[in-house]
This record gives structure tokens, C-alpha cells and sequence, in this order.
């Protein structure tokens, strides 16, 4: 079975397992369509994380491939230029949006290698034919779906940043693609084909994955790099290693979760697990007044302490064995009986612009991945047909601080590629994009599955809540009455127009053996089982 936001990567993933790749060349598949057919959320310009279970060879690791500043960087470098975070917590503002979009947003692009490395270790198909389906769609055309068409229209100024119709349209490239003769972003239903990206892949697909690191690919983006006043150079390249990490684990109800390790955001949900296992949830009533004070105040305990605590823990070491403890989980569960309240001003994080994919095999393979653009900085090599990251947006332009830049230091994600296991047998995996709602909605996802014994599907589909500020942004599906409550204990309550918000989280369970898929409503894509 796979599941994602896109249903031209579902069939291109379901087509490798009938075709007898694993989940692994399954997900590599999907993944290169979703940078085709969503190419404002990811593509060959991202970055990524990718969680694997392999049980043939014994193996259980997460390939951290979070962008990098380039070397260039320097922490005060935009410091003058900085004039506050964005009100939505989704980045930082800077004076002439240097950071968002152009040149110098751009950060090292890792999923590509991702992409290779977890080929060459656990791969089953022949590289070169996990391209094809995205080939097709690039060279054929593709769909304008509702979720890229509501993207491409997106206005983002309330929030201090661009609308998407500036990034579209930054380069003549893009204009070409993406802007249609009105000089309007193109609409739903409308095709886009995209010829310099097929011939883009078929490289990869020939060359591998080094084209873009030290190959033909890697001298077109410097090219552009160059002539542009852009910090990224062949040295960050060639340099830039995806890293094998061990999944970090904690135990939740005698299950356990495993999840990324920061740099990823694994510790955010691992922490508010942590903390609400020492409630009694379900006498409390799904989404009830005290249902959503308890799980907020563990969301904002989570965020503030992801806030001071964790960036690159090659340059900020983690203090996972405190924030993991039972006493520290102990101290705010009490602290949340006692009714404190955590206070947590916006803090940064990265954009809600990302997407995922699931996997589960005949062998038992469980594959999850998360990959995204950040922010897309709009920057498109003539020719290549695919866009940039604009990671840079994503650190702090304040010297000091744990999300602050430096060279080489890679970002914070709160990206969460997650596998649960019953004693030693997977029964779940799931990931989500969504930006800083990905931890609060996994954590959901995960306490509606374990303590509610839902569905996935139903799972994925109830109505959520955020907190992730002073406020708690709660669905336009929580009662009315469920706000005016929580109000009355003090909390600002912002309710959103949407029926699905708060990022959008895909999954499959596998209870007893049988495979079930959820995929959010929010987006457009599905879950598909292959017999």
C-alpha cells in the first residue's frame, strides 16, 4: 500500500510494487512525480527526511537530508535587515525578502542525494526506471489539481511574505510555466507541461543522483548561482552529505514511536507524548474544553522547548535526556493540572509548503517520507525546469540563537516522517507536511489512533486543533459551543475557515497484518493497495 497528497504519485508508486520494486523504490517513485506535479511544495531542489524499516536486512535508520546554509553565510549577515518574525510563525522577515526569494534564499539541496543514497543501501528496481512515471508527466503534461491551484493563487502578505504569484513569475522560465496570458498564475483544470524538467530527469536517471552535486546538473545551477549574486557554490555541493541517524523512540501506552531526530522535529512529538501519557485522555471526550486545554498546553511545553533547545545538533547539542525524562514529563503534566499556562510568542518555522509519502511492501518494508522546498525562492535554472528551496528563510537572522545562521548548519524541521511498533512489529507509519502544525497534528493522528482506536482514516479526518502561540487555532468542524468553553478558561481562540486544517497527515496502519490507508481530505491524493 502507498498514500499520498497527490494522486498522479500514488499511481506511480503502486505501479513500482506491481511492477516488483519494493516500498523503497516505491517511494522514490512517488516522490519524483510529486516534485512534477506539486512543484511549489518539492522537487529536485528540496530537501528532505526519510525514515526505513527494512526487516530483511535488520535494519531501522532515518537519512537526514536537511538543507544547509551555504558557506558564504555568516551569522549577522542579514541581522540589520531583520524586521520580526512572521505573525503566522512560518519564517522571518527581513528587509527586501532576501531570504524568501532570489538567489540568496537558496540553501544546499539534500533530497536528491536522499534519494540515492537510500537507493544504493536498500533498493530493489533499477534506478533509471523509477523515473519514468515523472517523465511522463512532465513531457505529456499534467493537471492542475484544486490544492496546487489554491497554492499557486496563495497571497501570503498578511503574513510578511510574498504571494506565490511573485515566485512563479521570478524567472522568464517560470513566467513560461506557470503564468498564463491573463499574467495570472494558471488555474484549476488548466495542463502544464514541463519539457525541460523531463529532460532534467532523464539525466538524473542516467547519471544518478551525483548530476546535481557534481555533475552536468551541479555546473547549470552554479552557472545560474553566478550570474545571479546567489551564496550556494560548488564546494556546498559537492560537500553536503545526507546523514544516517538512529530513529529517536519513546513509548506512549505501551506502543512504541519512533520518529527523526533533530534536526527533524521527532523530539516535539516525542515530547508531548511523553507529557500526555500521564493523563487519562478519553474519559475527557474527544475535543472536549479540557480534551483541547490539556493537549495545548503540551503542544506550547513542546514548541517553547523546541524554541530554546533544538537546532543542528552539530552546532546546538540537544538535551534530549531531560526533555525525554520521566521526571521533566512528570513536572509539566503537573504543572498542567495545575492549570499554568505556557506563554509562547511566534517563533519561526519552516513553511507550511511540504509533502509526503507512505509505504508499506509484501516483505515488510515500511517507508516514510517527508520533503518540501521550505519556502520556494521562485529561482529556476534556465532550462532545468525545476525550482530552488528558499531554506534561507528558515533561520533566524538574530546572532545568538539556536535557529540563528551559520555555514554549513543545517536547519531545523519540524518534519516527522514516524513508524509505531507493537513490541517489535510495525503497526503504523505516517508523515505529514503542514510546517510548524506537523508535530501537533502527527500528535494527534497518533493519540486518536492509540488511545481512540481509530481508524486510520478516521484518524486523519477528525477534526484538529493548534497550538502553537498564546492562541489555539481550532477547525471550523469543534462546536462552537467547545470554543466559547475554552475561551472561558482564558485562552484566544481563533477558529479557521477551513473544515481540514492544521497540516495534512497521510498514513497506513497495519493491525494484525492488514493494511489500511488514511489520507487527508485536505489535499487531493489517496491511499492505493496493491494485491
Amino acid at each position: 500500500m502507498i498514500v499520498a497528497p497527490q494522486p498522479e504519485a500514488v499511481e506511480a508508486g503502486a505501479a513500482v510494487l506491481r511492477g516488483g520494486g519494493n516500498a523503497l523504490d516505491a517511494v522514490i517513485a512517488c516522490a519524483l512525480t510529486q516534485g512534477v506535479v506539486d512543484p511549489m511544495m518539492c522537487g529536485l531542489g528540496g530537501l528532505g527526511v526519510l525514515h526505513v524499516l527494512d526487516p530483511a536486512r535488520g535494519q531501522h535508520v532515518v537519512l537526514d537530508g536537511l538543507s544547509a546554509a551555504p558557506a558564504a553565510c555568516t551569522e549577522g549577515m542579514w541581522a540589520d535587515l531583520y524586521e520580526g518574525e512572521c505573525p503566522d510563525g512560518f519564517g522571518y522577515i527581513v528587509r527586501g525578502k532576501v531570504n524568501e526569494i532570489g538567489h540568496r534564499a537558496v540553501t544546499t539541496p539534500g533530497i536528491l542525494r536522499v534519494l540515492g543514497m537510500a537507493h544504493a543501501r536498500f533498493g530493489r528496481a533499477e534506478w533509471a526506471g523509477l523515473f519514468d512515471p515523472a517523465i511522463g508527466f512532465a513531457s505529456e503534461g499534467w493537471l492542475v489539481r484544486p490544492h496546487v491551484a489554491t497554492m499557486f493563487h496563495l497571497d501570503e502578505k498578511a503574513y510578511g511574505r510574498l504571494p506565490y504569484a511573485a515566485k512563479l513569475g521570478l524567472t522568464e522560465d517560470g513566467r513560461r510555466l506557470y503564468i498564463g496570458a491573463d499574467g495570472a498564475p494558471r488555474r484549476l483544470g488548466e495542463t502544464i507541461r514541463n519539457p525541460d524538467l523531463a529532460a532534467t530527469l532523464r539525466g538524473v536517471a542516467r547519471d544518478g543522483a551525483e548530476s546535481l552535486y557534481t555533475g552536468e546538473l551541479a555546473r547549470r545551477v552554479l552557472a545560474d548561482m553566478a550570474a545571479n549574486d546567489g551564496l550556494l557554490s560548488a564546494a556546498d555541493l559537492e560537500g553536503f552529505v545526507p546523514a544516517w541517524r538512529e530513529p529517536l523512540s519513546v513509548t506512549y501506552r505501551g506502543f512504541r514511536v519512533a520518529l527523526p531526530p533533530p534536526p527533524a522535529g521527532g523530539v516535539v512529538i516525542a515530547e508531548m507524548l511523553r507529557i500526555l501519557e500521564r493523563f487519562d485522555l478519553v474519559p475527557l471526550g474527544h475535543n472536549a474544553p479540557e480534551y483541547i486545554r490539556v493537549l495545548a498546553e503540551a503542544m506550547k511545553t513542546a514548541t517553547r522547548d523546541k524554541d530554546r533547545h533544538i537546532g543542528d545538533p552539530d552546532f546546538v547539542p540537544p538535551p534530549l535526556d531531560r526533555l525525554l525524562s520521566d521526571a521533566y514529563a512528570d513536572e509539566r503534566a503537573a504543572a498542567i493540572r495545575a492549570g499554568e499556562k505556557v506563554s509562547l510568542p511566534r517563533a519561526g518555522s519552516e513553511a507550511k509548503h511540504t509533502t509526503t509519502v507512505s509505504c508499506v511492501d509484501a516483505e515488510g518494508m515500511v517507508v516514510s517520507l517527508t520533503h518540501t522546498l521550505g519556502l520556494p525562492s521562485g529561482v529556476i535554472p534556465p532550462g532545468t525546469g525545476f525550482m530552488l528551496n528558499g531554506g534561507m528563510n528558515n533561520y533566524d537572522p538574530r546572532p545568538g540563537r539556536a535557529g540563528s545562521i551559520a555555514p554549513g548548519k543545517r536547519r531545523f524541521s519540524t518534519m516527522s516522517p514516524a513508524i509505531v511498533f507493537d513490541g517489535a512489529t510495525p503497526v503504523a507509519t505516517l508523515g505529514s507536511p503542514g510546517g510548524a502544525w506537523i508535530t501537533v497534528a502527527m500528535m494527534q493522528v497518533l493519540v486518536n489512533l492509540i488511545d481512540w482506536g481509530m481508524t486510520m482514516q478516521e484518524a486523519v479526518m477528525a477534526p484538529r486543533f493548534s497550538a502553537t502561540s498564546d492562541a489555539v487555532d481550532i477547525s471550523n468542524r469543534i462546536p462552537r459551543a467547545v470554543q466559547r468553553a475554552v475561551e472561558a478558561m482564558g485562552y484566544p481562540v481563533r477558529r479557521n475557515p477551513t473544515s481540514y486544517p492544521f497540516a495534512a497527515v497521510h498514513g497506513i496502519t497495519m493491525w494484525d497484518g492488514v493494511l489500511e490507508g488514511g489520507a487527508d481530505p485536505q489535499r487531493d491524493g489517496y491511499a492505493a493497495g496493491v494485491g
